[in-house]
């Protein structure tokens, strides 16, 4: 077991699949020799070779197109779009191509690739490197979305990705990839992050895909969260003195249903933390499934706690990010109502 954060989890995932597979392969926009933006790839291409991990042009919809190209012909490449908000040029060729080939040719041909990429705020990146899209992928049939929150489930839910037959969205929170903030105690309206570094097999392990994690037991409200959130989250009860259980979903699809239903039936009470504008948000889609399997066993209404309806401000982001502070408001108010 070694120390690891979130970016060195990420390479040694992608390390060990590089020399355990031949037919896996990686590149994206600086992603080769760079490294990539944020260094995920650093090292790999000088130690697996310029054929396995290169650049690709500033051309998404291009790259996206390349690899549902190798991946039906039965490799699996890992590519790496640099920020999250600039997939939107690759959103065709990800829900009209990648997602529909399984269903067009009858299971004749499958696309194993894993697109990965930073999303989210918390790092002062303004309206175009701080988005959260990851609900335009959720309602595509065909599409998986994975979203993790600690090193070691970073890199066993990764290998699971690209072991998987289908395409997959790897969300990678930027805010968690290097360290904490653990000052929210002074500025509870800032996010806490947890801790850095977790203890991190160097080897082959996995995830599965479809399970999520409760990341603490409690008895009066439950918090649904995913990515930075699962941190804030459990900053938030603290600052509000509830005992919350936060459930960490770790994939938004496959979703795991079954976890949820039993941690809100058990509190009577939940709460949904994401950082993605609130309308057609995740949240949402939580939300309506709570009520659906939960409606006898609610005791307050469902709480949402989300980002605001605008562009990602860059002069007020602990404005529109949703820190300890709103969070814990929304669990008092669960407790109150």
């Amino acid at each position: 077991m070694a120390q690891m954060n979130m970016i060195q989890a990420l390479n040694s995932a992608l390390d060990v699949k590089l020399t355990d597979d031949p037919n896996v392969l990686t590149f994206g926009e600086d992603a080769g020799y760079f490294g990539g933006v944020f260094r995920v790839n650093e090292g790999l291409q000088k130690k697996h070779g310029l054929t396995r991990c290169f650049d690709a042009p500033i051309a998404e919809g291009g790259i996206v197109a390349a690899a549902i190209g190798m991946g039906v012909y039965g490799i699996r490449p890992v590519v790496e779009i640099q920020f999250a908000d600039y997939i939107y040029p690759a959103y065709d060729q990800l829900v009209s191509e990648a997602a529909k080939i399984r269903y067009r040719s009858g299971g004749e041909f499958t696309v194993p690739i894993t697109v990965r990429s930073p999303y989210g705020g918390g790092i002062f990146g303004g309206q175009t490197h701080s988005q959260s899209p990851e609900s335009l992928f959720t309602h595509i049939a065909g599409l998986k979305t994975v979203i993790p929150s600690n090193p070691y489930d970073a890199k066993g839910l990764l290998i699971s990705c690209i072991e998987d037959n289908d395409p997959v969205l790897f969300f990678e929170p930027k805010r968690i990839y290097n360290g904490p903030f653990d000052g929210w105690h002074e500025n509870p309206v800032q996010p806490w992050t947890g801790h850095p570094l977790a203890e991190v097999p160097e080897g082959h392990y996995t995830v599965p895909l479809g399970k999520a994690r409760v990341m603490k037991e409690g008895a009066d409200v439950t918090v649904l969260a995913y990515g930075t959130m699962v941190w804030v989250s459990l900053a938030a009860a603290e600052w509000a003195g509830v005992d919350a259980e936060v459930i960490d979903l770790r994939t938004l699809v496959p979703l795991d249903i079954d976890t949820i239903v039993e941690s809100v039936k058990k509190t009577g009470r939940c709460v949904i933390a994401h950082e993605a504008p609130r309308t057609s948000g995740f949240g949402a889609e939580l939300s309506a499934l709570v009520q659906e399997h939960c409606f006898h066993h609610l005791e307050a209404p469902i709480e949402r706690v989300t980002g605001w309806d605008t562009p990602y401000p860059h002069a007020f982001e602990w404005d529109y990010f949703p820190g300890p502070k709103r969070v814990g408001e929304a669990l008092k108010r669960a407790m109150e109502g």
